[in-house]
């Protein structure tokens, strides 16, 4: 298999602790039980580097194992980079503010800033596209109580196998 041949997407959050190693995790088990676990590489990255090499939150890690995921064990927050949308197929940012960060690291490549997909917008049930795009804005649970983390996984969940069809599509049209 090439390089060409895999599809790399990368989930963003702020920190890159809890929103974006969640959808990680979620993506990868839905791409692995699709078959495609050897054909996408899913990773990701928050827009701060305040929480840079911690690792993921333990409310996400305890939601992740309770609903029968990998908890993440081993992943080390880090901030997006410029480069990190070069090496891409697809980014999803969780928020509405994350998106605008992304678009900016891209500048005015439109070839980056179509990779740029709301994670939400994968979601039959999710406000559609003439709606703002702030409602499509994954919950961030970090302050509120460990409750908002079964929000956050239910969202991302909501979006998951729709994320699948998509990257099946793209792989097809490779060839």
């Amino acid at each position: 298999m090439t390089q060409q041949d895999v599809y790399r997407v990368m989930t963003v959050c702020t920190g890159n602790i809890c929103r974006s190693p969640m959808a990680e995790v979620v993506l990868r088990d839905r791409f692995e039980a699709a078959g495609l676990g050897d054909r996408v590489v899913v990773d990701s990255t928050g827009i701060s580097d305040e929480e840079h090499g911690n690792p993921v939150d333990r409310r996400a890690r305890a939601v992740l194992r309770a609903h029968g995921y990998d908890d993440g064990t081993g992943h080390h927050a880090r901030q997006v980079r410029a480069s990190d949308l070069l090496a891409r197929d697809l980014l999803l940012p969780m928020t509405s503010a994350h998106a605008r960060a992304l678009r900016r690291l891209a500048g005015d490549d439109p070839a980056l800033t179509g990779r740029i997909r709301m994670l939400r917008t994968f979601d039959p049930a999710a406000p559609g596209p003439d709606q703002p795009e702030h409602l499509l804005d994954v919950d961030d649970p970090w302050y509120g109580p460990d409750a908002g983390f079964e929000t956050t996984l239910a969202e991302i969940e909501a979006a998951a196998d729709g994320i699948v069809a998509h990257v099946r599509e793209a792989l097809a049209a490779r060839g």
